[in-house]
């Protein structure tokens, strides 16, 4: 009776263990979610967010595997892929311009007064015809839209308005509207890559520059910087996408869960970005950087020029009716 006993208990661990291991594997779908932020971003989190919904959703059939820090690919090789059929999702933003003209939309310098106007468009006439336009021409299909941190510029003087600007030596990304901007508004901006920043800051080589406040903080800035003007210059949004073929294989019911499961990652991603907005506020000060508020209305005026521009004429009357606004 002992020996059967034991046998018995061995017998139904190994059945549990084989049901379980059975029920790890049960997915009929697996999709491969790749971007290039890391394990602590809203943005990954947002993403097995994502995947635990959607299983939820689909009891399992579905299941979503979530590759962080480009460990599946860089954004445009995993674009790229998902317009092969060899890729299923990705987080991209204004890089799909390269395809939907309309993408360009989604960082343009000013063209957002708030987090709220951004969010009204996004979500808006505007962001359908952004949507309907990337599906046609990229071949891969927004399903969900993350906010990123409005751009800042720090310096080691505060500026308030772009008066304050005239001369100032800075580094801004090789994006060609962003150094005209720069220009337009008073400063003497160049590009240099990101790596570079930081000593050139400390050795005086350039005097500001100009990020999120969460790669503010990551980068150390605060160690060679002593103000963050709250600029805001550029507010933007970024978006989940899966490939058009991908999708095209689903049952409608498995797309409805998906949208269901991506409604709901959004959600979660904007709570986690409004909080990381503040504890990365509240981090900065305490190492001794002081915020400034500035006259964005002035900021604006001064950059509508060189924005219209440098934006295609597809999308200029947009970025007009936006700057109106």
């Amino acid at each position: 009776m002992l020996t059967g006993s034991k046998i018995g208990k061995g017998f139904l661990v190994a059945l549990a263990s084989g049901l379980l291991a059975g029920s790890a594997y049960a997915a009929d779908v697996t999709l491969k979610l790749g971007h290039p932020a890391n394990e602590q971003n809203s943005w990954h989190q947002a993403s097995v967010k994502f995947g635990e919904e959607l299983a939820r959703l689909t009891d399992g059939r579905i299941e979503v595997q979530v590759f962080a820090n480009e460990s599946l690919g860089k954004e445009i090789d995993l674009i790229n892929g998902m317009q092969l059929g060899t890729a299923d999702m990705t987080i991209t933003g204004e890089s799909l311009q390269n395809w939907a003209p309309k993408a360009a939309l989604l960082a343009v310098p000013y063209a957002y007064s708030s987090t709220e106007h951004m969010d009204e468009v996004a979500s808006g006439e505007i962001g359908d015809q952004i949507e309907q336009q990337i599906i046609e021409k990229a071949q891969i299909r927004p399903i969900a839209y993350f906010a990123r941190g409005p751009r800042n510029l720090t310096s080691n003087r505060p500026i308030e308005s772009p008066d304050d600007l005239e001369g100032l030596k800075m580094r801004v990304p090789n994006v060609p509207l962003f150094v005209d901007v720069w220009k337009a508004l008073g400063a003497n901006p160049g590009p240099m890559a990101f790596s570079e920043v930081f000593t050139s800051l400390q050795n005086g080589t350039i005097e500001a520059q100009e990020n999120p406040l969460a790669l503010i903080r990551s980068a150390n800035f605060h160690e060679v910087q002593k103000y963050v003007n709250l600029t805001e210059h550029v507010r933007s949004w970024i978006y989940l996408t899966i490939a058009e073929s991908t999708w095209n294989k689903l049952s409608k019911e498995d797309q409805d869960a998906v949208m269901e499961a991506a409604r709901i990652a959004q959600a979660h991603e904007r709570e986690l970005f409004n909080a990381s907005l503040q504890e990365d506020r509240e981090f900065l000060e305490s190492k001794g950087m002081t915020f400034v508020e500035v006259d964005g209305p002035a900021f604006q005026a001064a950059a509508k020029d060189a924005v219209l521009q440098n934006v295609n004429d597809e999308i200029k009357p947009i970025v007009e009716d936006l700057f109106s606004n």
